[in-house]
């Protein structure tokens, strides 16, 4: 049997935590947990269809653990959910700017839009719901970018 270097204990997996954290999803109903320390960050996942729990180990770091796309800064400005022209979320999901990933975004600032107008796709228990202006108007912020998971009443974009 090899011996173990410092560098490999670093970064050996720890399968009980991995049991437990899986054992929580159950527990708690969750998706999806993640764990750090030591510079090692556990992330267990339950995806539908794949019959259990994915694990994934990642160095902690801010490049590891940031999201693929960042979340724009100025959707953690209060002041945009009470805006009078907010265009907010009516559901918990995952927020896209266009019908597809080959296509135009169905909005971008500066663009006039009407009352009804399609503006973003929220996809919710594999479902996408066309989101629609709320008013006409033109469009002057643009809250969030295309993958982002979006909460109940989020601000998604300014219609003036």
């Amino acid at each position: 049997m090899a011996k173990k270097t410092p560098a490999d204990s670093s970064s050996a997996i720890d399968e009980d935590l991995v049991r437990k954290l899986a054992g929580l999803l159950d527990e708690t109903g969750l998706n999806e947990i993640e764990y750090g320390k030591d510079g090692l960050t556990i992330r267990v996942a339950k995806h539908g269809g794949q019959g259990g729990p994915m694990m994934v180990g990642l160095p902690a770091s801010p490049v590891a653990t940031a999201p693929s796309v960042p979340a724009p800064a100025v959707n953690d400005d209060p002041g945009f959910a009470d805006h009078p022209g907010a265009l907010k979320a009516p559901m918990v999901g995952v927020v896209y700017t266009s019908p597809d990933p080959d296509s135009a975004p169905f909005v971008q600032v500066g663009d006039e839009v009407s009352e009804g107008q399609t503006l973003f796709l929220i996809e919710a228990m594999k479902v996408f719901n066309p989101i629609a202006a709320t008013r006409a108007g033109r469009v002057s912020r643009i809250l969030v970018n295309t993958e982002t998971p979006v909460e109940f009443g989020e601000p998604l974009a300014i219609i003036e």
